[in-house]
């Protein structure tokens, strides 16, 4: 395993920390998730599977969960006995709440200085934005990504389905750590990590620079995935042709020797086409129609080069030929019952990356981990739970 040996203190929740250490995991590294005892808050989520919500599932297989309240100085004091042990810490609070907590970067760094420390938030550890709550929907809205969708599709300002601010920042911040780990086996240091939402969204958006430097004006642009045509065959099914449909239409009609077609409507250059939409949609859907298949008509395109993507269920692509030869799911346990979940983007060629454990209730490892990481025993165990500082279902 990859990063076998490493040991990551887990303080996240709900989705961006815990998809971040979700990929530690997988690449072989112990991580120990600690959750309050009300759990962490995607436990609330459905459906669920053997008493386990499934997206809770998704983010946090292959862990060790441990529930310490870190609202007793006993917890406090227990967590960073384990900080001593550890490679990494990853938190997602907003910024001072580890340090109310006794589990800044100051006051672990202080008992191990070696830490890679890593704090994702909304706005970043300073500044006049850094104590707001940050959801992804609140990014997505703030850093352009919801108006940008509305003028590029011509509508409202509609809400996106997917968290991507908070699986964008937990790639980032992943990567941070990784850098972090290799500064310190070459400088013996460790370091304080802040990575944020926001400027993960910036960073993230190919659109970023165009826009704060006056967007595309008068420009014509091949290159505009908003304005990806949507067409609808026949028997109902969709497909996708990505690229602005302004300027692939002329590649389109040579494939299909339709430029007539064009030519008939005083459609020569891509100047000509700017507007008309609508109407490019309706003529590729009726020359659509004249082939048997998604997969024909695929074919036929294949000689100017435009690809498309038929639209699919989320819930069918487990079983498409490519993710099944790719083993792009694997099977995980939740307390009896069997699951499906991503395995994970990564293949090496000397190593593995996937979840080497399912997910269990909260709190299930507790005596286990303590007893291997910290020494503890029964007598102590029974304790820290008498007093409500170790908590399970």
């Amino acid at each position: 395993m990859l990063l076998e040996g490493l040991t990551v203190v887990d303080l996240t929740r709900v989705v961006a920390g815990p998809s971040c250490t979700r990929t530690l995991a997988d690449l072989g590294a112990t991580v120990i998730k600690i959750e309050p005892p009300d759990g962490d808050l995607l436990r609330r989520g459905v459906p669920k599977a053997g008493g386990v919500a499934i997206g809770y599932a998704q983010q946090n297989a292959g862990k060790q969960h441990l529930s310490i309240d870190l609202s007793k100085p006993a917890g406090q004091a227990l967590v960073r006995r384990l900080t001593v042990q550890a490679d990494v810490l990853v938190e997602n609070y907003r910024p001072g709440v580890a340090k109310r907590l006794g589990l800044g970067y100051q006051q672990v760094a202080e008992i191990n200085p070696g830490i890679v420390y890593c704090s994702i938030t909304g706005y970043g550890q300073d500044g006049p934005a850094a104590s707001r709550r940050a959801y992804a929907p609140v990014i997505h809205a703030e850093l352009g990504l919801v108006d940008l969708n509305a003028r590029e599709r011509g509508t409202d300002p509609l809400p996106e389905a997917v968290s991507h601010a908070d699986f964008a920042v937990g790639a980032q911040a992943a990567t941070g750590i990784l850098a972090g780990l290799v500064h310190r086996m070459n400088c013996g240091e460790g370091q304080h990590i802040d990575v944020s939402m926001a400027e993960t969204m910036l960073a993230v958006n190919e659109w970023t620079a165009v826009e704060v430097n006056g967007g595309f004006g008068d420009e014509i642009s091949p290159f505009r995935p908003g304005k990806a045509a949507l067409l609808r065959f026949g028997d109902g099914s969709w497909v996708q042709v990505p690229g602005n449909p302004t300027t692939w239409i002329f590649g389109v009609a040579r494939a299909l020797g339709r430029e007539d077609s064009l030519a008939a409507r005083g459609w020569h250059k891509p100047t000509d086409t700017q507007g008309q939409e609508s109407e490019i949609k309706e003529l590729i859907e009726k020359w659509a129609a004249e082939f048997s298949s998604v997969q024909e008509f695929e074919v036929a395109l294949a000689s100017a080069r435009i690809p498309l993507g038929q639209v699919k269920r989320l819930a069918d692509v487990a079983d498409e030929d490519w993710a099944q030869a790719r083993g792009a799911f694997v099977d995980i346990e939740i307390n009896g019952a069997s699951i499906r979940i991503p395995r994970s983007p990564f293949r090496f060629s000397r190593g593995d990356a996937r979840p080497r454990s399912g997910v269990p209730k909260r709190g299930a490892d507790n005596r286990k981990t303590l007893k291997n990481l910290l020494g503890l025993d029964d007598q102590q165990l029974n304790d820290l739970e008498s007093r409500g500082v170790l908590s399970s279902e």
